[in-house]
């Protein structure tokens, strides 16, 4: 089992506030020593994970930042991300997490779907939006995650009548979910533990999603 440590944190505050190369230079061996645990900890994560759900790929996000096309010139990230992609065809979905010193969160849905998802997605919920709402209204989901995130058309989708009873949920384009944490909570032995339980809570949307997306509007499979 691995932990995320005040060292860990310490350094992410020290490199929001040097966040240079000749700082970076200096301090090489801490980046190595915290994403070493970092590592570590996505692997607890990823066992926790694999005993309710199957993952396909894992990934841990460079700390080196890609400044060519953002107005943002700084060379790292004062985070750590990852993410876990989920198995198959009929697994759609991916969990999301990053630890930054007061601004740590835990989540997962979809973002940026491909447009054939995002026009299947829209199709699926104007025939029917009565399941989605009653996950997005249920305890669970409530106490946990609070709302349904994600960005939004300012009008109706092209091809769907902006007066649609559902129009609210066929703005977006994006749809996810996330729980924050605090410093004292990611620090705590059983933040994996946390973490399992957020990812547990998103199944239920997943399971809905990953039906939608795997069938066409007759319920015929898309997928052998």
């Amino acid at each position: 089992m691995a932990t995320v440590t005040k060292t860990t944190l310490k350094f992410l505050k020290d490199i929001a506030a040097n966040n240079n190369r000749d700082w970076f230079k200096e301090n090489k061996d801490r980046y190595d020593t915290a994403q070493a645990e970092i590592k570590a900890f996505m692997e607890t994560v990823s066992d926790d994970l694999s005993k309710f759900d199957e993952i396909e790929r894992k990934k841990l996000f460079r700390i080196y930042r890609d400044v060519r096309f953002s107005k943002n010139k700084t060379p790292y990230s004062s985070n750590f991300r990852m993410s876990f992609g989920r198995a198959g065809d009929y697994r759609r979905g991916g969990y999301y997490l990053k630890i930054e010193p007061g601004a740590s969160f835990v989540g997962g849905g979809f973002y940026n779907p491909e447009s054939s998802d995002l026009k299947l997605i829209r199709e699926q919920i104007a025939a029917d939006d009565k399941p989605l709402r009653k996950i997005l209204k249920s305890k669970k989901f409530k106490d946990t995650f609070g709302e349904l995130l994600g960005e939004q058309l300012k009008s109706a989708p092209k091809g769907f009548d902006k007066e649609h009873p559902a129009i609210d949920l066929l703005r977006y384009k994006s749809m996810y979910v996330f729980k924050a944490f605090s410093d004292k909570e990611v620090l705590s032995p059983d933040f994996h533990k946390e973490v399992a339980k957020v990812y547990k809570n998103i199944q239920p949307f997943f399971a809905y999603m990953t039906d939608i997306l795997t069938h066409d509007l007759d319920g015929v499979p898309l997928y052998g």
